[in-house]
């Protein structure tokens, strides 16, 4: 019904993945190159075809619907009276910073970390603590004494979570989701769990939304949803932030507008209500095509590239890979990679110290261009003594 094999050319669409370097195969930045699902598309033409394009609001029913969505797909039924929307999930977090935390405060992540927390936190005068993530032969690990520690110093006021974790792909367990409310619970840290990642789960691999975990993490925190990963729509700024704590809610959206960062644009409303109550025929049939490229390019590195080693993650579509044994960092590796082998990927320096040794692929596209993708790899690697 659905042929990802054939995907749009996007060059010459302004587009930030495909326009930024005409020369190199782009697998870096963390959007699709499948076009959206059906129904998404024909909201937005429709909507188009009507002509004047002003001041939206989110209606209840968008709200209902993400409620349904996410209880439907996740066992867990947000209550509509605790969402607030925001024009994206990282305007949200930088407006959060501002307004949760003072200058010169600490700001809690988990390194390695999506890059662009560091740049929330620091462009607001704000301080990153790293409880690092540790690596085991299963993946990634969570130090609690390291976290309890760094929790406990009255400079932490606020811990930004990324559930589940980008870039290495973890998905937490209900059990540390848990543990990481008790605690920040205890230290009077509150909790922004960014779960933008959530539907890219391993098959049979399910996500936990932290304010299910328990009581404790519900009442801290504030979930930060949204389609743009899953629908491939991040351009139309759309993302929803769920509190139920009633002083923290009123805080979160006084920020949000008061940094005019809490109105949908003329097409938000429709994509997403297309997406939550038409598109999941789509979502489901596009992760299918997404796992398996996962897993193709898992075994394609541990056969053809045994130099690397590509962690066979839980989540996301994006492939963390091991090049320590080159001798090269991530940096000057990725550039060389650039610039004489055709293939942009991310650096994995950007997440923090811990990823130096690290690249981050997108295999969020057709096989035939992860395919393609990987043989450059293979090749440039090949080259290197």
């Amino acid at each position: 019904m659905y042929n990802f094999d054939i995907v749009p050319d996007r060059k010459g669409t302004y587009s930030y993945k495909w326009d930024s370097d005409k020369n190199a195969l782009p697998m870096w930045v963390a959007d699709m190159d499948f076009e959206t699902a059906p129904e998404v598309k024909s909201a937005i033409v429709k909507r188009a075809e009507h002509g004047v394009f002003g001041y939206t609001y989110a209606p209840d029913e968008l709200f209902s619907a993400v409620s349904d969505f996410w209880y439907r797909r996740h066992g867990f039924r947000f209550d509509t009276e605790y969402m607030v929307y925001s024009s994206g999930v990282v305007a949200a977090i930088s407006s959060l910073v501002r307004r949760l935390t003072h200058p010169g405060e600490s700001v809690l992540i988990q390194a390695p970390v999506y890059n662009i927390f560091y740049n929330s936190i620091l462009n607001s005068g704000r301080r990153v603590v790293s409880n690092d993530l540790v690596r085991t032969d299963g993946g990634y690990e969570i130090d609690f004494a390291d976290l309890e520690e760094k929790l406990s110093s009255p400079m932490t006021r606020l811990f930004i979570l990324c559930n589940p974790h980008n870039p290495v792909g973890k998905v937490f367990t209900k059990d540390e989701l848990c543990r990481i409310g008790t605690l920040c619970k205890k230290y009077g840290v509150t909790v922004i769990s960014d779960e933008i990642h959530c539907e890219f789960t391993r098959p049979k691999r399910s996500y936990t939304p932290f304010a299910s975990a328990s009581d404790d993490c519900y009442e801290i925190s504030v979930t930060l949803l949204s389609l743009s990963k899953a629908f491939n729509i991040a351009g139309l700024c759309s993302a929803f932030a769920v509190v139920k704590n009633p002083a923290l809610r009123h805080q979160v959206y006084r920020t949000l507008n008061n940094d005019e960062v809490g109105e949908p644009n003329a097409f938000a409303v429709c994509a997403n209500l297309a997406a939550l109550t038409e598109g999941e025929a789509w979502l489901d049939a596009m992760l299918d095509y997404v796992n398996e490229n996962k897993r193709i390019a898992t075994e394609y590195i541990a056969k053809e590239i045994p130099r690397l080693s590509a962690d066979n993650s839980e989540a996301t579509y994006l492939l963390w890979v091991d090049i320590s044994s080159l001798g090269m960092d991530s940096v000057s590796f990725t550039k060389e990679l650039r610039e004489k082998g055709g293939l942009y990927v991310c650096d994995g320096l950007e997440y923090g110290e811990c990823g130096r040794y690290f690249i981050r692929i997108n295999l969020a596209t057709s096989r035939e261009r992860v395919l393609r993708g990987l043989s450059l790899l293979r090749d440039f690697v090949d080259k290197i003594n």
